[in-house]
Order: C-alpha cells, then structure tokens, then sequence
C-alpha cells in the first residue's frame, strides 16, 4: 500500500481542483497513482468543480445564526437563483453558517479549512459545486460578538438576498429588530460619522468646496458664511450614509438617532449584507449559452 503524502495531496488538488479529503480518497483508492486517482474524482463527478471555476457565481443566500454572545453573517453564492432555491445549497448554506460562528476564524481561506463531520468546508463547496452542477463560492462571512448588557438584532430579507445583524446597548430585542430592518431597507454604510472615515468626510468636503466656486450668486460672501454653507451641504449628503442620521422608517417624523434615544440606548456595530452587490454579473446571450451546453 503506497503512502499517501501531503504533497501527493496537494499535487492531485492542484490538478483537479478537487477537496482534500477527496483527493485523499482517491489517491487511498488508486493505491497513490495520480492519473488514476484524478480518473477517480472525474469518474465520481467531483473534477467536474474544475470546469466551473472561471463562472461568475452572483446570485445565492445570505444567512445569520446568532448563537449566545455570537452572530454570524455569509454569503454563499451559486450562478443562478434558481440552484439558489436548491434543497442541497439551503442545506449548505446552513451548515456553513453554523460552522463558523463558533470556529474563531477570520479569513475566508482558513474558513475553507474548517471541518465539519469529518469534511472540510472547501470540499463540500467542491462537491456541491459538482453534484449541483454550479459554481459554489463561500464570498464572505464576518463573526460579531456582543457583551451581556447588549443584545442582538437580526433581519433577512426576501429568504436570504439581504441579511443585517446589529448589536445594541439594553436587553430590547424589540427595538434591536426595527434597528435591522432600518439598516436592511435604507442600506446605512455607517452607524454615525464617528465610524466614518476622514477621508470620506475630506472627499465629499473638497467636492462641495469646488461646487461652491462656481456658484455665482455666493461670490464676494464672508469666508465664515462660505465655510458654513460647505459643512452645512457635506451633512446634508453624508446623513443618508449613517443610520443614526436617517429618517426612521416606522415612523417619519423622527431619525432613528432619536429613536434610540426614546428607547435609552445605542448602536454598536452593523452588518449588512446584500447578495451578489460589487459583483460584475456576465451578462450572456441565452441562445449561445444553449448552443455551447449542445456542444459539450
């Protein structure tokens, strides 16, 4: 019986693009050959992964498991939203979720390495990439802890296209929950300018500057009054981008800094995500993808 090396492993993954545990398998079955263990997975249907990895996944599911003083939210993307809908993915997407909420990883590449019932997460997004016939990408994930004088409020939107977890200060899930819904339907990048960035203050700042020196009706004004005119419009348009800022969707005649206030606490921290946004989706024709699938 050949020993199965980790750089045998390493060597079959590279060339399939299969999981470890898979390759692992094939080489144990093919007593350490190479071309017969990747004649293997081709054979078993996990190789297919290979072929699908230059397709643009932007449809799929988020999803949020709150589990004691932590919260996970992912994104798991697939290529349509059909497969999106797929018993399998649901699953996936649930074991994953709940894998690394209590894992203690950070990055996506160590997420890959994580194991569940005997199987790393990489493999099981190869395999489903396989028996699903779709690519299956783990995009992002980010675990949030909460300390216990603070309380988490989650809301998912339309099944998983939209997934918020919030923390607040207080014991009021109630007023948590309306916090998330706010932040997924008016989409906040920040829970107050004290989280944004100077750079983005400074950047919206010189383009108001700039806007300012072309306004003819304002030329000869004091330099104070110009000043305030600038800070005054650099507000108006950052206020939309902070949630505390915004007009409170449950009720318009105040902004959810208000409201928080009314309820004795405050935001801090914010999650949201949206499936597939930044992704550059490919946009095909339907008759030429037929014909390339005949061609197959």
């Amino acid at each position: 019986m050949a020993t199965i090396t980790a750089s045998l492993v390493k060597e079959l993954r590279d060339r399939t693009g299969a999981g470890m545990m898979d390759c692992k398998k094939a080489l144990t079955n093919c007593d350490g050959d190479l071309s017969k263990a990747a004649d293997w997975l081709r054979e078993n249907g996990i190789a297919k992964a290979v072929k699908k990895a230059g397709r643009i996944a932007a449809e799929g599911l988020s999803k949020v498991v709150v589990k004691g003083n932590k919260a996970c939210v992912v994104e798991i993307n697939s290529e349509t939203d059909f497969v999106a809908k797929n018993e399998q993915f649901l699953t996936l997407v649930d074991t994953i979720a709940n894998a690394l909420v209590d894992a203690g990883v950070k990055t996506v590449d160590e997420a890959k390495n994580v194991v569940v019932n005997g199987e790393t997460l990489d493999a099981m997004l190869i395999n489903a990439t396989a028996t699903i016939g779709e690519k299956i990408t783990l995009r992002r994930f980010e675990v949030v802890e909460k300390a216990d004088d603070e309380v988490f409020g989650d809301y998912v939107h339309m099944g998983g296209k939209i997934s918020v977890i919030v923390v607040l200060k207080g014991n009021d899930g109630t007023v948590a929950h309306n916090i998330a819904m706010q932040v997924a339907s008016m989409s906040p990048s920040y829970i107050s300018r004290d989280y944004m960035e100077a750079e983005v203050v400074e950047k919206e700042r010189a383009i108001q500057t700039e806007i300012l020196k072309n306004d003819a009706s304002l030329a000869g004004k004091p330099e104070k009054v110009l000043k305030g005119i600038i800070e005054g419009r650099v507000s108006k348009t950052l206020q939309e981008m902070c949630l505390v800022d915004q007009l409170y969707i449950l009720d318009q005649g105040m902004k959810v800094s208000q409201y928080l206030k009314n309820n004795n606490t405050v935001v801090t921290a914010m999650i949201r995500y949206a499936v597939g946004e930044g992704i550059e989706k490919r946009e095909e024709n339907f008759a030429e993808e037929v014909a390339k699938q005949m061609a197959k």
